[in-house]
């Protein structure tokens, strides 16, 4: 039930319209219960005994097979989908590089030869290696009836593009390096970078196509997320962008491409800080966004808003970026769950900056999910998150019953993976606050604050992740009693005086 469930839940209510009108037109009979069991599925969290609720009595052979019917049928109605919903270069380049072979094989060389050329030059237009070694397959097959073509140009093509397909698996093999390193807990991500690189002979200088640099900056943005470190992969970001921005004749053929590097890039500036760069990578992305009809305006608006509001927020304009949250239309962008989950968690710390905690706290409250279904759609971070900031609510609003019952909670549920990935300061954040909540009258300014710093700055000040700046300057804030965003701002841009 788990996979059939997890499969009707990537549907969309008008795709589940269009799948159970589609089973209609396919039933035969009358009494068929997929329909039934479809909707069963979609609509009750409670899976028990439903060959009971189907049938009326204990049926698991029927119950069975009707499972696998509608979970064959889900399989064909998504693939189907995506075929006639796809119009990407590689899927009309697939298609004339079949009409060329069924040419070929009808003997209509003139035609099949024709087509088989468009392919060829749309196919190197867009570095589709993998394509292309099956275009030249194709032509080599069949060199035989084109007059005009040399046998030993064509297999120089051929064996030139292999090199460049090898290049591209290496840097699959690179992503998958990475990720393992990652998964077991690698914490010097500059040094892990550098050899693999190395290891499968890869060099950001040495002529790597538009998304070979991409899928660079795509794996080295996600180890600085996970690992908290976009001040050791800064230079890996800069460099990669230096190679793209080389090949600027190519940006608009490779337009998805070129949006998301461009909010990688901004993404990296913001995290360390400069907000004005930040900011004229924004202004780009957004001016490319407006391209080929706004064709993916929708598709980059919501992480472009919210690194917008992130930039604006600690710029000192929280004004503006809680304005801009409040006005974001987030019913059109429900199929960017993650990104819309970012803005609602945003604007809740927002709101909590500005000690407007009782509004933070309705907001949270509508986060109705579990803990499991978040990490699902956000990840294990983002629930982290958002659980600390559940925690500093409370504690604001003197909730003391629910602040020990969370801090237990979230000790239980997180404390094994923020140790096993090297992030156990934010269980001592959590025992500072708690000493500060319960000694506040007690505790030593001066030296409660060079604990806490002692305690939770663990880079140069310059380059700690701003995020942790932030929780850190929570606690300076309680300590000082000064006002929280201002102090925020503060240790966020001034990191030296605290």
């Amino acid at each position: 039930m788990n996979i059939l469930s997890s499969i009707i839940a990537t549907l969309s209510i008008e795709e589940k319209r269009s799948f159970i009108n589609q089973l209609k037109q396919k039933n035969k009979r009358n009494d068929t219960k997929n329909i039934q069991l479809f909707r069963l599925l979609d609509s009750s969290l409670d899976h028990k005994d439903l060959d009971i609720q189907l049938y009326g009595k204990r049926a698991k052979g029927a119950f069975h097979a009707l499972c696998k019917r509608l979970h064959d049928s889900l399989i064909d109605f998504i693939a189907t989908k995506s075929f006639e919903s796809e119009t990407s270069e590689e899927m009309e380049i697939l298609k004339l590089l079949l009409a060329s072979r069924i040419f070929f094989e009808q003997k209509q060389y003139k035609i099949a030869l024709k087509t088989l050329k468009k392919a060829e030059l749309k196919a190197k237009t867009y570095d589709l290696f993998s394509i292309l070694h099956e275009i030249y397959y194709t032509k080599i097959q069949y060199a035989h009836v084109d007059q005009k073509v040399l046998l030993e140009t064509l297999i120089q093509d051929f064996r030139n593009n292999q090199k460049s397909l090898q290049q591209e698996e290496n840097l699959n093999l690179f992503y998958a390096n990475i990720q393992n390193k990652l998964a077991l807990n690698k914490n010097d991500i500059t040094q892990t970078i550098r050899e693999s690189l190395d290891k499968f002979d890869i060099s950001i200088t040495n002529g790597l196509t538009f998304r070979s640099l991409f899928k660079i900056l795509e794996i080295i943005n996600q180890a600085a997320n996970v690992t908290s470190n976009f001040y050791s992969i800064f230079s890996f970001v800069e460099k990669t962008y230096q190679q793209i921005e080389s090949k600027e004749q190519l940006t608009d053929k490779h337009l998805f491409y070129h949006i998301q590097i461009l909010y990688y890039v901004a993404n990296a500036y913001f995290r360390n800080k400069d907000f004005k760069t930040s900011f004229e990578y924004l202004q780009l992305m957004e001016r490319q966004m407006t391209k080929q009809r706004g064709k993916y305006h929708k598709r980059f608006l919501p992480q472009l808003t919210l690194l917008k509001i992130l930039n604006h927020n600690y710029n000192g304009d929280s004004n503006q970026a809680i304005s801009i949250l409040e006005s974001f239309d987030y019913s059109k962008h429900k199929d960017q769950t993650t990104y819309i989950l970012d803005l609602k968690l945003s604007l809740i710390v927002l709101y909590f900056q500005q000690s407007r905690c009782k509004e933070a706290l309705r907001l949270y409250q509508e986060l109705h999910h579990s803990d499991i279904w978040y990490t699902e759609k956000a990840g294990v971070i983002w629930v982290i998150k958002k659980n600390l900031t559940e925690i500093l609510l409370h504690i604001e609003l003197d909730n003391i019953d629910l602040v020990e019952s969370r801090i237990k909670s979230f000790r239980k549920k997180h404390s094994t993976y923020l140790k096993n990935n090297s992030e156990s300061r934010v269980l001592d954040f959590l025992s500072l606050a708690m000493v500060y909540y319960h000694q506040y009258d007690t505790i030593t300014k001066e030296s409660f604050l060079s604990k806490i710093e002692d305690s939770l700055i663990k880079n140069n000040p310059d380059q700690e992740d701003i995020f942790a700046m932030s929780f850190y300057a929570w606690l300076k804030a309680r300590v000082l009693q000064s006002d929280l965003y201002q102090t925020t701002l503060q240790v966020v841009n001034h990191p030296n005086k605290n």
